[in-house]
């Protein structure tokens, strides 16, 4: 009989966690939230995406850089060591918090998806369906799972490129049948900013949203072999592709199908191959989106799967949290997520009207705080390096200040944003809970005389 493994397994490739981070980003927030950026800032809201992907640049290139300085540790722990096992613990459960809510959007989202086919069934029952179905791929060894996530990622990155190259061909008149507009939708229904430039900002509140995953890859270095040496490369290739594969498609839809018309209960991307005429196309939508979006809930298990395991072993959660199955799994973290999969399939039951809306701030809040903890970590333990960083921060410590900052100022809109008063309420409750816990599990240690 097989012991079981006492650490994670280094099964992920460079392929693997690269497409996990994409996986996590590429998902719900543009496939389906992005009629909510649209509806915000018209056309315009590319900006709001650029910016964003700025900012996504100084997180990611913050963990790079502390993971060529602290091989083998991975976010948490990088937290840990600059802030303090209190900050560390409000964080991590923060951040489990977040992949919970993220997949609950995200199994719902698929459940919404497959009602395209399959309108006479429930939509918790197609979601209840999407969450064992997450669960199950969990259960692979890290080296499967990778494999698995690879493959769904693949997939939906795939069709996202073939979407553009397809309405590309519509918009210039390429593909025969199909009613091009050119380029008059992107500035006639009030212009390219219809809404004013300050609505820019505004969609950022979704757009954090839609960004929040890409720091995924700081949590795979457990599992990663030769981490210090992959991420920078694996950083430099993934910022590029995420802000291409969310700018694009935005601006292929706004060209094909007016921006103030679009449904924001229903994804754009089949709205806009569907007023094309393309009816076949956007069945195989269809299926993409669904592919798109249990990929990013299959990241989000991993991604709560392993900060509790991290968090199990060094002391902030129950320790049988940290138990791994003989395929170096943890099991018990896995369970739990299972239940949290299965009860939130079930919300889709009590209440449907405004819930993705609901759901969809609380991640988009909480991805803030975390990339605010990211940046501060690197600014504190720049100084006190053990060891010459490979790859460097451009700017330091300038570039990382002004992510603190913007992310700061974005955190305040979304606190004084009234459609996520609730949402928000929810956030800010279960951070004071974690910080009035924190204060009791880790008491200061009494000077002795």
């Amino acid at each position: 009989m097989k012991s079981n493994p006492t650490s994670l397994q280094k099964g992920l490739l460079p392929r693997h966690i690269s497409f996990m981070a994409m996986g996590g980003v590429i998902g719900t927030g543009i496939f389906k939230g992005s009629a909510e950026t649209v509806s915000l800032a018209g056309p315009g809201v590319v900006f709001s995406y650029a910016f964003a992907g700025l900012l996504l640049l100084i997180v990611m290139g913050a963990i790079a850089e502390m993971a060529t300085v602290y091989p083998g540790l991975n976010m948490k722990d990088f937290i840990r060591n600059a802030m303090g096992e209190r900050v560390s613990f409000v964080v991590g459960w923060l951040y489990c918090f977040m992949w919970y809510s993220v997949c609950v959007i995200e199994i719902i989202a698929a459940g919404s998806f497959l009602q395209f086919w399959l309108p006479d069934i429930p939509l918790w029952i197609l979601s209840l369906v999407c969450a064992l179905f997450i669960v199950a791929i969990n259960m692979l060894s890290v080296g499967g799972y990778g494999e698995f996530e690879f493959w769904l990622a693949a997939i939906k990155i795939g069709m996202i490129i073939v979407f553009i190259v397809l309405g590309a061909g519509i918009v210039f008149g390429i593909i025969p049948g199909a009613e091009t507009t050119g380029l008059h939708n992107l500035t006639k229904y009030g212009g390219f900013f219809p809404n004013g430039y300050a609505a820019i900002f505004s969609a950022l509140l979704v757009v954090m949203f839609s960004y929040g995953g890409s720091e995924l890859i700081g949590i795979t270095l457990s599992e990663t072999q030769n981490a210090e040496k992959v991420l920078p490369r694996v950083v430099k290739s993934f910022i590029l592709r995420v802000i291409l594969f969310y700018t694009l498609p935005i601006l292929v839809i706004c060209t094909l199908i007016p921006w103030n018309s679009l449904n924001e209960n229903a994804s754009p991307f089949v709205q806009v191959l569907t007023s094309a005429g393309l009816q076949g196309s956007a069945h195989l939508m269809n299926f993409i989106l669904i592919t798109a979006v249990l990929s990013a809930a299959n990241s989000g298990i991993y991604g709560a799967t392993r900060m509790l395991h991290s968090m199990a072993v060094g002391g902030e959660a129950p320790p049988s949290l940290a138990r791994l199955s003989s395929k170096g799994v943890p099991v018990n973290s896995l369970r739990l997520s299972a239940i949290v999969l299965i009860l939130g399939s079930m919300i889709a039951y009590f209440a449907q009207e405004g819930l993705f809306r609901l759901l969809m701030a609380v991640p988009g809040f909480v991805v803030l705080l975390v990339w605010i903890s990211i940046c501060i970590a690197q600014l504190k333990l720049r100084k006190q390096y053990p060891s010459k960083p490979t790859f460097k921060l451009w700017g330091y410590p300038y570039i990382t200040l002004f992510g603190i900052c913007c992310l700061s100022i974005i955190a305040l809109f979304f606190l004084f944003d009234a459609q996520n008063q609730i949402s928000i309420g929810i956030c800010l409750v279960v951070f004071v809970v974690l910080t009035i816990w924190s204060k009791f599990r880790f008491q200061p240690k009494s000077n002795k005389d």
